[in-house]
């Protein structure tokens, strides 16, 4: 019994640990968002598939293993979204909307070492383009 309740507790740790999601706070040109990080293999194929909304300020941040040319699709979303490829300084490359349920794939003009995606229309409603910078990176987790 006791081997058991051992077993069954390390089992819902793991769920719990699995299931814990990381969010961290970003601005970019006095504009603070709240992003859940996808920094592992099966959080990046996930993404925000399957969701039916998103908060206003509320975003999904990708972060790679290494800077490249990433590309972004949208299968299995139903959300239109608007994605910025972020460098390795946080500087935004480039910023692409992207359709639901579209095997478009939506690429970095350069070396993106991050993905950060909101609701199709937030960056261009706040004049964020290409060139400025996204603060609080660095309290992301690495990528795995």
């Amino acid at each position: 019994m006791y081997l058991f309740k051992i077993l069954l507790l390390c089992s819902v740790a793991a769920i719990a640990s699995a299931t814990d999601k990381v969010i961290v706070s970003l601005n970019i040109s006095g504009h603070s968002l709240l992003a859940e990080v996808a920094h592992t293999p099966i959080t990046r194929g996930k993404g925000l598939m399957h969701l039916d909304s998103l908060g206003e300020n509320n975003g999904m941040l990708f972060v790679f293993p290494k800077a490249d040319r990433h590309s972004m699709w949208m299968l299995n979303t139903h959300i239109p979204l608007s994605v910025a490829f972020v460098d390795n300084n946080g500087i935004i490359l480039n910023i692409a909307d992207m359709t639901p349920h579209t095997k478009t794939a939506h690429g970095s003009v350069g070396l993106a070492k991050y993905a950060l995606e909101m609701n199709q229309g937030w960056f261009s409603a706040r004049g964020i383009q290409a060139g400025d910078e996204v603060a609080g990176l660095a309290q992301a987790p690495a990528a795995k």
